[in-house]
């Protein structure tokens, strides 16, 4: 269960159904989403579709409906600036902008290729276009990221659509794969073991003295487990051959 704006919800069968991936619903489990709920999803009416038949009861008027982590505070003025910002019109996609910046990234992507093409594959034009190449590329991989936040076209299937065609097909990489990790990054960013961006080697950074202690104590078990494993594997494979041999014999 999760709670959304002090009421209380049963998401146990329909997080597998969650078009958002699961795991994002599971790390809010037991704890107040409100805020992800609203910053996740611009349709409002869709989501309050799905949540009425989950409604499982309220929160007690005594209850706090926030993380225990959070200041109570701080999280109102985030909410204010949110309503602010959205009342101004902030949030509102530039149709124009975002097509004129698609197209500068087909020119230089094309550029890249018929350079190669046409100068042939001495230095200078390879140089030439594997910048126009590297350029388009990594502009590709921000533009998709608007995409997947939805915040380039109006309607949300617009953007998956769009978002397939640019990392699918001229980034060669998975937008479902992209969206599954992304997304449980801004619903609970920096968080240790819960955000994937996080989850990397101890010795490459980490800030702050708990997060440093958690990561710490993480890379510890991984290695009492390799070792567990390798010691398990290498008992199993010297009892097969043993018994290969005495078969043989």
């Amino acid at each position: 269960w999760l709670v959304i704006d002090r009421k209380v919800y049963d998401v146990t069968k329909f997080s597998k159904r969650h078009p958002g991936g699961s795991r994002v619903m599971k790390h809010y489990a037991g704890q107040d989403a409100t805020d992800a709920v609203v910053a996740f999803h611009n349709d409002k009416s869709l989501v309050k579709k799905y949540l009425k038949s989950l409604l499982i009861g309220e929160l007690a008027p005594d209850q706090p409906s926030f993380e225990s982590n959070k200041k109570k505070s701080l999280l109102e003025d985030f909410r204010e600036l949110r309503c602010t910002i959205e009342k101004m019109g902030l949030l509102r996609p530039n149709s124009i902008f975002f097509f004129l910046i698609f197209l500068h990234l087909l020119v230089l992507d094309a550029a890249s290729w018929l350079v190669v093409w046409y100068f042939g594959i001495s230095f200078v034009p390879f140089v030439v276009g594997m910048a126009f190449f590297t350029t388009a590329q990594i502009q590709m991989g921000w533009f998709q990221h608007d995409l997947g936040h939805c915040s380039v076209l109006r309607k949300p299937k617009w953007n998956r659509i769009l978002q397939i065609v640019v990392i699918n097909v001229l980034k060669g990489l998975s937008a479902s794969w992209w969206n599954h990790l992304h997304n449980q990054h801004h619903a609970k960013p920096n968080c240790f073991r819960k955000d994937p961006d996080l989850n990397m080697h101890p010795l490459l950074f980490s800030l702050g003295k708990t997060l440093s202690k958690e990561v710490s104590n993480q890379a510890h078990d991984n290695v009492v487990l390799f070792f567990s494993l390798e010691k398990r594997r290498r008992s199993s494979c010297l009892t097969i051959i043993s018994t290969s041999i005495s078969s043989v014999s």
